[in-house]
């Protein structure tokens, strides 16, 4: 009786522990999502700074690990040549802009009663001219006076005429003011002078270097004193955030994640659990990357995954080797 009773309680543990192995052999425990792991590494964001212009360095106030806030002056270039420049710059809209006004305005009365009177003076020279060739032509008649005094008084009238209109001319001018077309082309040119100044100052406010982001100084490629020219490295900077993980899923596997969905992160030697979630998925897919360790085999297609960490801190670096956990990632669809 104890003999029986000892087979069947052993049978019935064999029954289920084959029913767990086997999970009611799909029939009484539908199948459920285990989650999904993933590896990569976080990203390595890094950006080189230059100035704009070229000069001599100034200033370098932070060495290299020094972590900086976005907006803090990380290096500063001598600023004379370019005050100069400026000034130069400034003088120059105060010439076209005195020009400008000069032929808006028009002419001075002074200028044209100048005119006037040399109009004036001209037309009584004239009549002088005139009466002197009048006189001699009639000796020259009478045989009083030769043929050469007559053309010599009659080319100094001639003379007067020409110096005549070209007075009336001048004074048409001064009443008539500057041309349309000249307004424009001092105005053109007070603009230029204007968009030559603020080039000037935007060249000068290049003379300093801000940092663009809140990140660590990895590298001081130059240092103070130096000549640097316009785009030329001076120092490298980290990008802190947002920061990025960038990992890799099996092909297999990509249907069962999508953005938006909650990951946690892990490193080593790190205890900390880091919080994050799917950003993107690349539409195409590639070899599996040599410096990426992941379950499935090298010649395996994979997609890359874009992870964002929502609570970093300094112990998570750049580069660093990370496993990213995917809870609520979908069975697969044969399950």
């Amino acid at each position: 009786m104890n003999r029986r009773r000892i087979l069947g309680v052993s049978a019935l543990v064999a029954l289920v522990l084959a029913v767990i192995a086997t999970r009611g052999f799909g029939i009484l425990f539908p199948s459920v999502s285990g989650g999904l792991t993933l590896h990569g590494n976080v990203d390595i964001r890094q950006v080189d700074l230059a100035f704009r212009v070229s000069g001599r360095i100034a200033s370098l106030p932070f060495e290299e690990g020094t972590r900086v806030r976005q907006g803090s002056v990380v290096a500063e270039l001598d600023p004379g040549p370019l005050k100069d420049k400026l000034r130069a710059a400034n003088a120059q809209i105060a010439i076209t802009n005195a020009e400008l006004n000069k032929r808006i305005n028009g002419n001075r009365p002074q200028d044209i009663a100048q005119a006037q009177a040399r109009l004036a003076d001209l037309q009584a020279s004239l009549e002088a001219a005139k009466g002197d060739f009048d006189r001699r032509e009639a000796l020259v008649k009478k045989g009083a006076v030769s043929e050469a005094v007559l053309e010599t008084t009659a080319a100094r009238f001639r003379s007067a005429q020409a110096q005549v209109r070209a007075a009336e001319q001048a004074l048409a001018l001064e009443r008539a003011g500057a041309r349309k077309e000249d307004i424009e082309v001092a105005r053109a040119q007070h603009q230029r002078a204007i968009a030559e100044a603020g080039s000037a100052n935007s060249e000068l406010s290049d003379t300093i270097l801000r940092a663009p982001n809140t990140g660590t100084i990895l590298t001081r490629v130059r240092e103070q004193g130096a000549i640097v020219q316009a785009g030329e490295t001076v120092m490298t900077l980290t990008i802190e955030n947002p920061l990025r993980v960038r990992a890799y899923i099996a092909e297999p596997d990509v249907s069962r994640i999508s953005p938006g969905m909650a990951v946690t992160v892990r490193t080593d030697g790190n205890d900390r659990i880091y919080h994050g979630r799917i950003g993107h998925i690349s539409p195409t897919a590639e070899f599996t990357p040599k410096t990426v360790q992941t379950e499935a085999l090298r010649t395996d297609l994979v997609y890359r995954v874009r992870i964002i960490v929502t609570n970093p801190d300094d112990a998570l670096r750049q580069g660093a080797p990370v496993t990213v956990a995917v809870p609520g990632a979908r069975p697969h669809a044969g399950n």
